[in-house]
């Protein structure tokens, strides 16, 4: 599988990343290695790196918990603090081996860490090898608000390694699934239809494939989002104040990414249906389609209220404007789309119904 080059990094897939990876180290003159884990890739993920990583290096581990509740500044601070007591300097490199926690908030800590040192990311989840993996958005949480605080840095190279996917759940792999949905919906119908006809998600490594080369085509022509790249956003706006709410809420089982985005893009398809053109046979396909991977939720008036109050802080909002990406038709977006208040209300009745 070749490896898919980005503007200014590569993605290097399976028994070619770690080769790719030595490669690197072997090049560079990095005064000391760190590895960022949580306990879950301690345990999984990190034996196999352990294996396939050359003899002639060694590295520091850092181990932090697992969760998007451990996704802040405290969790920062504890890292900084670790590369700090453990010397690492300017020339020091930060290998990121986890999920889109790890390597969201590695890369984070590596781009502000005495104004910047050099990291590698090695995604060990579906959702991180096909959304995080391209586009070099690193950040954390401010309190239940995602991705508030962060940078856009570039990754020296990324390893997607689908061995890894082994470990996981099948909630979790249902989860990173929602994002390739995604990049079916905002650029390609054909590529919709394929996935739709998946019957497990097993083998699926052509797939993951096809979905960071679609993310890297939209980050290419526009790096730091100030166009096409909010395309990426589809269901994302309602999907993360969905997500927020749950993870603040004492009385709410907490949802994966994926599960809040997908009950994002059923309700943000309705909004398509009502503004811009999407087809109530389109509308039908996509909700009928991500209710026979994701479990319907409920939501009472007073829910509704309070993910519709947390719209405010969506980064995409400019101007006090709250800005969608809706449809015109599956693999046709448009973005900057503002919504009349009366159609969130209708929207989440159009999810509740059978």
């Amino acid at each position: 599988m070749d490896s898919i080059t980005t503007s200014s990094y590569t993605v290097n897939f399976n028994e070619q990343a770690f080769e790719a990876m030595n490669n690197c180290l072997a090049s560079k003159s990095y005064s000391k290695i760190f590895v960022l884990v949580d306990e879950n890739t301690k345990a999984h993920c990190l034996p196999v790196f352990k294996e396939r990583l050359s003899d002639t290096f060694s590295f520091d581990l850092i181990e932090i918990k697992s969760g998007e509740e451990h996704k802040n500044i405290d969790t920062c601070n504890a890292v900084w603090q670790a590369l700090s007591e453990m010397d690492a300097d300017r020339k020091s490199l930060l290998i990121n081996l986890g999920g889109g926690v790890v390597t969201d908030l590695g890369g984070f800590v590596a781009s502000t860490y005495k104004r910047g040192i050099q990291f590698i990311n090695i995604p060990t989840t579906l959702l991180a090898m096909v959304d995080a993996s391209v586009g070099g958005k690193t950040g954390v949480d401010l309190g239940p608000l995602k991705n508030q605080i962060g940078v856009i840095n570039q990754p020296e190279m990324v390893l997607v390694v689908t061995r890894f996917l082994q470990t996981l759940e099948e909630r979790q792999m249902q989860s990173g699934f929602a994002e390739m949905l995604k990049h079916g919906l905002i650029q390609s119908k054909a590529y919709w239809e394929e996935l739709k006809a998946l019957t497990n998600l097993e083998n699926i490594d052509d797939h993951i494939y096809k979905s960071v080369t679609i993310k890297n085509k939209v980050v290419i022509v526009d790096p730091t989002e100030q166009g096409l790249r909010k395309i990426l956003n589809y269901g994302h706006t309602l999907g993360h104040a969905i997500e927020s709410y749950f993870l603040e809420s004492r009385e709410k089982k907490t949802l994966l990414h994926g599960e809040a985005i997908a009950i994002g893009m059923i309700l943000e398809a309705y909004l398509s249906y009502k503004l811009t053109g999407l087809t109530k046979e389109a509308l039908e396909n996509i909700k009928s389609t991500f209710l026979q991977h994701y479990q319907k939720i409920e939501f009472t008036d007073k829910d509704i209220s309070a993910i519709l109050s947390l719209l405010k802080f969506d980064k995409k909002n400019s101007h006090g404007q709250i800005n969608f990406v809706l449809l015109e038709s599956i693999g046709r977006p448009i973005i900057d789309v503002k919504i009349p208040n009366e159609l969130y209300i209708e929207a989440f009745a159009y999810y509740k119904e059978h």
